[in-house]
């Protein structure tokens, strides 16, 4: 995505406005799905029309990615939190569509956790975060962030070994 898409955007270009969601949808979708589960298609949504009406405000059209995933993470922790549904989303490309019962095991183990601990997993290791952008994004002390992950991973562990 240029920054270029960016500011023609935050101009009111409603052509490139369009294109910028658009783009963005998809990588929304990888990090809301994980999070939110079955509301994982709301909290895009949400993410969305945060991003649609805080566009002006962004400062670096370079930061996009980064500031829309800000964004995708806390409305997928706050609409997971509001509905405490526990059906599964889609987790686009993991595993492979070939591979269709280990997918059906990977969601049943992450409804089982929580939204917290789902999303320091979708950042940490689906997104390649470090602990410290993490823990900005969350909003929580990086010690947050190691406890979380920690239990986390534990906790899927031994619901996958299980």
């Amino acid at each position: 995505m240029t920054p270029g898409l960016v500011l023609a955007a935050q101009r009111g270009d409603t052509m490139a406005m369009n294109d910028l969601l658009t783009e963005l949808t998809p990588y929304l979708g990888r990090i809301c799905g994980p999070i939110a589960l079955d509301s994982g298609p709301d909290a895009v949504q949400e993410a969305l029309i945060a991003i649609f009406r805080h566009l002006p405000d962004l400062r670096e059209p370079e930061a996009l990615h980064g500031w829309a995933r800000a964004i995708a993470v806390r409305e997928a922790v706050r609409i997971a939190r509001r509905d405490g549904r526990s059906s599964p989303a889609e987790l686009d490309g993991l595993p492979s569509p070939q591979d269709v019962e280990r997918a059906v095991d990977i969601r049943d183990v992450l409804e089982r956790l929580p939204p917290e601990h789902r999303a320091v997993l979708v950042l940490r290791d689906l997104e390649g975060l470090p602990e410290e952008a993490a823990a900005r994004l969350l909003r929580v002390p990086s010690g947050t962030v190691k406890s979380r992950l920690h239990r986390a991973r534990a906790s899927f562990r031994r619901a996958w070994q299980g």
